[in-house]
């Protein structure tokens, strides 16, 4: 329960634990405005301008309905491959469209926010930025990786643990099954699991989870089903990243 925030901070406290997504959804409700900035809680803005510069980015650009802002090092070590989500990398501070966001700091207008009705609570950890983004991009809004405006966080290493390893594999054939056609979801599923078997290999216990995932993905209740778009998804791969990636 959080105290000793400045005057006019907000803190919603849950009694029990709503896992990453559901625990922004809960914050919500909290706060007014029309427009919502979800911030990690190790993720800094190093600027005092960050906030009005992503304010104005979306005034100006009125068809954004996600925005996520570069990551930088807060210290040593090789930034994470996704912090950066396109294909090919390129320059980080390159904005572009994108199909998925990094969900440490992002904004979006709060009417998209309730469109596309918020975070996918089931999914608890792993890939939420993915769902979103799809859902975001289903409504005709953009997806924007904005470049030119940086947060800090300290670096972290990519290769799963047991349990990103579990939540991983359950939350793409969530993925899957609540977006996409079957023929494309059994593609991007394959395409996932083909991707990081090498990274599970060398752990039992790491290919015990994945499994577990998968068929727990195959079996529990993943939310709502709504298959994006054909459209959509001509705007997925003309984006450089289809929904098989």
């Amino acid at each position: 329960d959080p105290t000793g925030l400045p005057d006019g901070g907000k803190t919603v406290h849950l009694e029990q634990d709503a896992g990453i997504p559901g625990g922004r959804n809960a914050g919500v409700g909290a706060v007014s405005g029309d427009l919502l900035f979800f911030l990690d809680d190790d993720a800094r803005l190093p600027g005092t301008d960050a906030l009005a510069r992503v304010e104005a980015r979306l005034m100006i650009e009125p068809d954004v309905g996600l925005l996520q802002l570069r990551v930088a090092p807060a210290g040593p070590g090789v930034p994470p491959r996704d912090w950066v989500p396109r294909l090919r990398v390129g320059d980080p501070a390159r904005p572009s469209d994108v199909t998925a966001v990094w969900e440490g700091a992002v904004a979006m207008p709060r009417a998209v926010f309730e469109r596309v009705g918020g975070w996918p609570a089931e999914f608890r950890f792993a890939h939420e930025g993915i769902d979103l983004a799809w859902r975001v991009l289903d409504t005709g809004a953009r997806v924007l990786y904005a470049g030119d405006i940086a947060v800090t966080h300290p670096v972290y290493a990519t290769a799963p643990h047991e349990y990103s390893a579990y939540h991983g594999a359950r939350n793409r054939v969530w993925l899957a099954r609540r977006n996409l056609p079957l023929p494309v979801g059994v593609l991007y599923v394959l395409a996932f699991a083909l991707r990081t078997l090498p990274l599970l290999w060398r752990s039992r216990a790491k290919l015990r989870e994945a499994a577990r995932g998968y068929r727990d993905g195959l079996r529990g209740p993943c939310g709502p089903r709504k298959p994006l778009r054909m459209k959509t998804m001509w705007r997925m791969a003309r984006a450089g990243r289809p929904p098989i990636l």
